[in-house]
């Protein structure tokens, strides 16, 4: 049997080296990766996602539960934290497990026996589509704010922060444009330039350089106006 590919995300090095070893001295697991964040595991599992996922629940910029509400085919996955309140919210979100640090070798065994069982693992023979998340979860200050995808408006790059505009509100969280790019779903959303995202569903008018959504005037640079052309014509009457 061929050793299931193992990434580690957890923003404490002692909790991933525990878990790195536990992974080396278990001849069914191979350590694929170890990660501090999880925007940097976002990028990893679009791009190399292995079969098991050990992801810690509190971490910075984005919190496990965060990213798992983001990824559109997650592997399987082992929640990992020291507070039990998760268990619960994991659960519907169809973890494979939950992990309650210190977490034991016994019990870091009895984990990976549920994970070798036939329906624990994600099957690539399965030709359901996966379902896409109507919602994204950032990080607005000390709290997760979870923003439905149908009222983003448009989003605004600052550097290393994006600005998103609802009809309610708008929210600034610690976040990459690139990011964001990969995470939403292409028939929703488009980039029109260098600094913006709009939601599609919002553009009312369209210009040569611009595009309005609601009170605001979004910019489209040149190197995104074939795009914008494109899908205007591909919805003109």
């Amino acid at each position: 049997m061929t050793p299931l590919s193992c990434l580690v995300v957890d923003d404490e090095p002692m909790a991933r080296a525990l878990l790195e070893q536990y992974i080396g001295r278990t001849p069914s697991l191979t350590l694929a990766g170890s990660l501090s964040s999880s925007v940097a595991a976002l990028q990893r599992l679009q791009t190399d996602p292995p079969d098991v996922l050990f992801l810690d629940v509190q971490m910075p910029e984005l919190t496990g539960i965060g990213l798992l509400r983001v990824l559109r085919e997650p592997p399987a996955v082992v929640l990992t934290t020291a507070y039990s309140d998760y268990a619960i919210e994991g659960y519907e979100l169809d973890v494979a497990d939950y992990l309650l640090k210190p977490i034991t070798f016994e019990r870091f065994l009895k984990c990976i026996d549920r994970l070798l069982s036939p329906a624990a693992l994600p099957t690539t023979e399965s030709t359901a589509l996966p379902a896409t998340p109507d919602y994204l979860f950032v990080k607005d200050g000390t709290k997760s704010v979870r923003i439905r995808l149908e009222d983003i408006q448009y989003i605004e790059g600052l550097k290393d922060y994006v600005r998103i505009h609802t009809p309610q509100r708008k929210i600034t969280t610690l976040q990459s444009l690139r990011g964001l790019v990969e995470t939403l779903p292409e028939d929703r959303f488009m980039r029109v330039h260098h600094s913006y995202i709009v939601g599609l569903d919002w553009i009312e008018e369209v210009t040569r350089d611009a595009l309005k959504i609601g009170q605001a005037e979004v910019p489209v640079s040149e190197s995104y106006r074939s795009r914008v052309k494109q899908f205007v014509d591909d919805r003109y009457l």
